[in-house]
């Protein structure tokens, strides 16, 4: 079985693609399940696409990225199924999903861990969301052979608008090739409060900062480290902002002694997957999220992490964290129990390959439900 991968950004960049389906394509080649990755942007048209200026590059990008969708239409016939993630073109209606579910009648596997369908506009996709078709998830739905959603919530979107198939594939870690952050000697060294995620992100932390303000005032020896592609427009007490790297990712978080995922409650937020506090729970690390969507699943209050809601809760949980060095270590631990024996690829994998159950050729076997 030959599979075809349609995303949108080059292999290794983006965190939902190396988290969703990236880490597991070792694992297709195990079953005798060749693939071919093509990116709808190139590595140079990423690398400008959340800078400022560079407009006819980017444009340029956009123009090359149809063009090679276009060529892949004629090189179909190669391929037993294709594997969309979240959508095969950035802009328009889905006119290629289209073409390659009834005109080329190849099976779709449709993965997204968003809620893609609501408009999510903000001042760096402000001009990109003018030319968004939202309406296009339900359609695409409809036109799958199977869907994998990132959690619940997604999955009852895509159940309401196809009858096809739907798999809960969560977003998972690849913990039996994470280094655990080594104990940190206390004499010296600052407590580190710590947050990583795109630029896109930031403004839920951006809520956080008065909480955030007076935290910092209660405890001096509190140090605060934000890890993303951008650096934030606010400022926060003994701050250090780290420029994202694949590279240095997994050293950085490991600085973080507690890890911060705050959320809105919104349509929009239930959508979230629970990435980052997985992260910070596969390395031992506890978490402190809010109570929305998947996180209420992940996190069991005072077991595995804290679910905080009010800033007076965010203030007592970090304060409870803060104070307690066996505390942040238990919780660690908890925590990363939880990422290895649910949220993991080597617990997840056979949920996985059964994503391409019942495809032609296929010699993977359907995973119990």
């Amino acid at each position: 079985m030959r599979i075809l991968f349609l995303v949108p950004y080059p292999p290794g960049e983006a965190p939902s693609q190396r988290f969703r389906f990236e880490q597991y394509l070792p694992l297709l080649k195990e079953h005798g399940i060749d693939y071919t990755v093509q990116p709808f942007l190139s590595a140079e048209s990423w690398k400008v696409l959340y800078k400022k200026g560079s407009g006819w590059q980017k444009a340029g990008g956009v123009v090359a990225g149809f063009f090679r969708r276009f060529k892949m239409l004629f090189r179909l016939h190669r391929y037993s199924g294709v594997f969309i993630h979240r959508e095969a073109s950035p802009m328009g209606p889905p006119l290629f999903e289209w073409l390659i579910a009834k005109a080329w009648r190849k099976p779709i596997i449709y993965d997204f861990d968003d809620a893609i369908w609501i408009p999510n506009i903000s001042e760096a996709n402000r001009l990109a969301s003018f030319f968004k078709f939202h309406r296009k998830v339900a359609a695409v739905c409809r036109w799958s052979h199977t869907i994998s959603c990132g959690n619940s919530y997604l999955a009852r979107f895509a159940r309401q608008h196809s009858a096809a198939r739907v798999v809960v594939n969560p977003t998972t870690i690849d913990t039996l090739h994470l280094e655990l952050p080594p104990k940190k000697q206390r004499a010296n060294e600052p407590l580190v409060i710590g947050w990583t995620g795109t630029h896109s992100t930031l403004k839920y932390l951006k809520e956080l900062q008065p909480a955030l303000h007076q935290l910092a005032e209660e405890y001096p020896q509190v140090s605060f480290q934000l890890i993303s592609n951008q650096p934030p427009d606010f400022q926060l007490p003994r701050m250090e902002y780290i420029p994202w790297k694949k590279s240095t990712e997994m050293k950085d978080l490991q600085r973080f002694d507690i890890g911060l995922m705050p959320l809105t409650a919104d349509r929009w937020s239930e959508g979230k997957c629970g990435f980052k506090a997985l992260q910070y729970m596969a390395l031992g690390i506890p978490a402190v999220a809010s109570p929305v969507g998947v996180n209420k699943e992940i996190i069991q209050h005072g077991r595995n992490g804290f679910l905080a809601d009010t800033p007076d809760e965010w203030l007592l949980y970090l304060g409870k964290l803060i104070q307690d060095p066996e505390l942040r270590q238990e919780l660690g631990q908890r925590g990363r129990q939880t990422v290895t024996g649910r949220f993991s690829v080597e617990a997840n994998a056979g949920n996985f390959l059964d994503l391409f159950a019942g495809f032609a050729g296929s010699n993977t076997t359907r995973a119990a439900t």
